[in-house]
């Protein structure tokens, strides 16, 4: 597990540490014909090799920098101005995706580390977490639809997207809670949420948009708390 933590260590130091703003400009702008690039991904390796401090590792370090090289090259090739969050997102999961299963290969333990993602308890909380993601905002947009339309012309604009990510993250962050018993967070997280929008609700004095934002609110926390009731109980079958 140390060495995890260890290329985790190197990986943030490599990634947002150790490279400055004008290397991330000049690899979007030349791509693989940037010597900041293959000069980033050396210095991966070499932290790498610092922190893990064992030349017999030689094969896990190298494999780990050529898959570094391979999936900035991938983000660098594919992402656009309107994907770039996307990319960076999802270029911060493959590394560490990389990460888990090149140790659990060059050490041996991949049996280990697959009997633990086919394992019961893994595969029901990761059904759960991305059930509460986008299927969750699907459903509540459904439901609210009526009112949706309703108020659809006397909303304020916000910003792109950003009701999504925020629902998002507050039922995974309820479905958290739940799953380790912290229920007083639950409360706290919904009391920061309402004065937050306090504020909104006030200077707009529209009834019927309290109400909408209300019954959001509402279905969207008690579906997390369904869930999240719902994982504990078969976590303990």
């Amino acid at each position: 597990m140390m060495i995890i933590v260890k290329l985790i260590l190197a990986h943030i130091l490599g990634d947002f540490l150790l490279q400055p703003n004008s290397w991330v400009k000049a690899k979007e702008e030349k791509k693989a014909f940037a010597w900041q690039l293959y000069a980033h991904v050396s210095i991966h390796g070499l932290l790498s090799l610092l922190f893990l401090y064992d030349i017999n590792s030689w094969k896990l370090i190298a494999s780990i920098t050529l898959s570094h090289l391979i999936i900035d090259y991938i983000k660098l090739k594919f992402q656009t101005e309107d994907s770039k969050i996307i990319w960076f997102i999802s270029d911060q999961i493959l590394h560490l995706i990389a990460i888990f299963l090149l140790v659990a290969y060059w050490q041996n333990s991949e049996k280990e580390l697959f009997d633990f993602l086919l394992s019961d308890s893994f595969i029901i909380l990761a059904t759960a977490a991305l059930f509460l993601t986008k299927p969750v905002s699907i459903i509540l947009g459904v439901l609210t639809k009526p009112w949706s339309e309703a108020i659809s012309n006397e909303r304020e604009k916000s910003l792109r997207y950003a009701g999504k990510y925020i629902g998002f993250i507050e039922r995974l962050l309820v479905f958290v809670f739940i799953c380790t018993n912290h229920f007083e967070a639950v409360g706290f997280l919904l009391a920061s949420k309402s004065v937050f929008r306090f504020g909104d609700l006030k200077e707009s004095k529209e009834r019927k948009l309290t109400e909408y934002i209300l019954i959001g609110t509402l279905l969207s926390f008690g579906i997390a708390i369904l869930v999240g009731l719902l994982t504990q109980n078969l976590l303990k079958i």
